[in-house]
This record gives structure tokens, C-alpha cells and sequence, in this order.
């Protein structure tokens, strides 16, 4: 082959990928890559972690708007592990029940239904719009508890965690476990495991938070041990042809800590243990860093991670225009795209690109019933 046909090639493979083509995953297909990113809702208002008939319309309203993928927002593992008292959990056989109609029923619409798996370590037990104190601990007598950390490092003015035990971290790993095994049957289609934003798994990754000098703590191998536990325990006890996504913040914006080199080869070492896709955000690990905000400011982090650790990527943050979208995997920068606060406004988002991006109706993922009051 000469140097003409690898270059044609290449410009190809940067070139063929839009948004409405499909994507596959181990034995699962997305109809296409617009996907919803997990974004918490704090809405179990019982407290209990059971989804509720918020949660229905809010999922399946999505699906019937176009997205291929929902990843349905941070699900605690433990009670201990939510990010407030009104997040949701799978930490109990008797949640599962209260699932499985939501995600029947947005899989029937077309989409392809993942759930996010959190354990929120030393930024758990905090305030949303629900219960008040917000950006606060919420007290223990107000319903708040005690949260843990690779090292009693508290984040901001947050109260300060206890450092784990390896024998907590052990049951932490196998938390992840059995809710991953719980989503499985009630039926989704993959799961992510929350390794970013500052959470107990991006914790133990971070030198300027994790302190530790044992087996979790210190070098690089060391650091990313739990997660690497928790994608083998994962693995252990759902289907092969079942993928497993993790989410990552590919850089901590702070001298000295979680960076894009460490990104990337965390990801070999992920794609090495059975992860299908990274999904890459940043920020969240350190308080009161500069982000240098701005359309499509993640990107070229995906771009990196995506071609120097050669494994599937999202690509998410202010990625709001179609055209946008759509250039990003245009230019190989990402495998999929996530479009979150948009979709908070717009469920049909899906529906409108189509017609921004000159997608005939008939391909488009219009449900038959909306199909007369398609965007023309």
C-alpha cells in the first residue's frame, strides 16, 4: 500500500463518522451518538434511593427524543455513598423493583439504557435544592452521616472524612460489584463506574487527595488499584457481550496532581481489564482551580486519550449545537457525544439535529406516533 492509500484511509476513518450513525459496543448497538450524560437529579425525595415517576417522565421523555445512550444519573452503591440524601442508589435487592418499568419502557422507545455507579467518598452527605445546605455537609441530625476518604483530606469547607480501612475498601469493590449485578437484571444495557469529579474512585487516583502508604496510596499502580478492583469485580458477574464504561476527569486543573498523561495511561490500563469506552470529562477532584471554560473546552482531552490510548471516548461539556457535534466526530476527536445541560431543556434535542443536519425524517429517531409532527 503506498503513502497515498494510508493517507486516504486515515482521512477516511477521521471523516465517515456522523452523529446519526450507529455505535457499537460488545453485543450492543446505540442508534446513534448523541448520548444523555449522567447528571443527578436529587429527586428521591423519600430518601429511600428508589427512582420515582419523576424519574420515568425524565428518562423515558429522553428516550422518545432521539438520545442512543441514557446514562442514567450517579446511583450509589451504599447509602453512605450518595452525593445527598435524595440521590439514587442500587445498595439493596429491594430497589430493584421500582427500576425496571423505567427502563422497559425507554429501552421500548430505542434507546440503549446505562446506569452510573458512585460512591461519593468525602464529597458525599451534602445539600441539594431538596433538603437545603447547598454546596454544604448536610448535619447528621438533619440526615447527613459521616463520610470516608482514601485520607482525611476534607474537600473545601466540607466536613473532614475518615480515612478508609483496606478492609472497607475491600467491601467498597464489592459494593460496586453487586450493584453492577443488580442493574444487570433489571435490565440495563451497560453500566459506568463514576471515576471522576472528585468521587471516592477519583479520589484514591489523585496524589494532591489520596495520602496513603499502603497498596492504595503513593505510586501510580497503587492509585488506580480500587478502580482496577472494581472493573474486575464488575466483569465478574455480568454478561461479556455487557459493556462497561468509565467515566474519568482527565485533568484535576492543579499543579502537581491528576493529569492527562495519567489519563491516558489509565485508560491502557482499563481497556487491558475490560472497559469499553471512557468518558471524558475534568474538574471536580480540587476547590477553587481555574477551568478555562468555553464551548467544547474538554474535547481536546478526548482527542488524547482517544488516540494515544486507542480506545472509545465521549466527548462532554458545552457541546451544544448539532454542527458542533457532529464536527467533533468529524475530526476523530471523540467516538460519541454527550449533550447534557441542553437536553435539560430541550428533550427532543436528538430530533431538532436531525432536521439541523438535513437527516430525512424517515431516519431520523422519530417514534411513529410523533412522525407527522416532525421538524421540517
Amino acid at each position: 500500500m503506498g503513502d497515498g492509500e494510508k493517507t486516504k484511509k486515515k482521512g477516511k476513518k477521521k471523516g465517515s463518522v456522523r452523529l446519526f450513525e450507529p455505535m457499537t459496543l460488545r453485543g450492543v448497538t446505540m442508534r446513534n451518538r448523541i448520548w444523555l450524560p449522567p447528571m443527578d437529579t436529587y429527586s428521591a425525595f423519600a430518601q429511600d434511593g428508589l427512582p420515582t415517576p419523576f424519574h420515568y417522565q425524565h428518562y423515558v421523555s429522553r428516550a422518545m427524543g432521539g438520545f442512543g445512550m441514557i446514562i442514567v444519573e450517579t446511583t450509589a452503591v451504599a447509602p453512605e455513598g450518595r452525593i445527598s440524601p435524595c440521590d439514587l442508589g442500587l445498595w439493596s435487592d429491594d430497589q430493584m423493583e421500582a427500576w425496571r418499568w423505567i427502563v422497559a419502557d425507554a429501552k421500548a422507545a430505542g434507546a440503549t439504557m446505562a446506569v452510573q455507579l458512585n460512591h461519593a467518598g468525602r464529597k458525599a452527605s451534602t445539600g441539594c435544592f431538596a433538603v437545603g445546605f447547598d454546596d454544604e455537609s448536610v448535619p447528621e441530625e438533619f440526615g447527613g452521616w459521616q463520610t470516608v476518604c482514601p485520607s482525611a483530606n476534607a474537600y473545601g469547607s466540607l466536613r473532614t472524612p475518615r480515612a478508609l480501612s483496606v478492609d472497607e475498601i475491600h467491601a467498597i469493590v464489592a459494593q460496586f460489584r453487586d450493584a453492577a449485578w443488580r442493574a444487570y437484571d433489571i435490565g440495563f444495557d451497560a453500566v459506568q463506574i463514576h471515576a471522576a469529579h472528585g468521587y471516592l474512585l477519583s479520589q484514591f487516583l489523585d496524589p494532591l487527595i489520596n495520602e496513603r502508604e499502603d497498596e492504595y496510596g503513593g505510586c501510580f499502580e497503587n492509585r488506580i488499584r480500587m478502580l482496577v478492583e472494581v472493573v474486575d469485580a464488575v466483569r465478574t458477574v455480568i454478561p461479556d457481550d455487557m459493556p462497561v464504561l468509565v467515566r474519568i476527569s482527565a485533568t484535576d486543573w492543579a499543579a502537581g496532581g491528576w493529569d492527562l498523561d495519567q489519563s491516558v495511561d489509565l485508560a491502557k490500563v482499563l481497556k487491558e481489564h475490560g472497559v469499553d469506552l471512557v468518558d471524558v470529562s475534568t474538574g471536580g477532584l480540587i476547590p477553587d482551580v481555574t477551568i478555562p471554560v468555553k464551548p467544547g473546552y474538554q474535547v481536546p482531552f478526548s482527542e488524547q486519550i482517544r488516540s494515544r490510548a486507542d480506545v472509545p471516548v465521549t466527548a462532554v461539556g458545552l457541546i451544544t449545537k448539532p454542527k458542533q457535534a457532529e464536527k467533533v466526530l468529524k475530526a476523530g476527536q471523540a467516538d460519541a457525544i454527550e449533550i447534557g445541560r441542553a437536553a435539560l431543556r430541550d428533550p427532543y434535542w436528538p430530533l431538532r439535529a436531525a432536521n439541523k443536519l438535513g437527516v430525512p425524517v424517515e431516519e431520523a429517531p422519530y417514534p411513529a406516533q410523533y412522525v407527522r409532527g416532525a421538524f421540517r
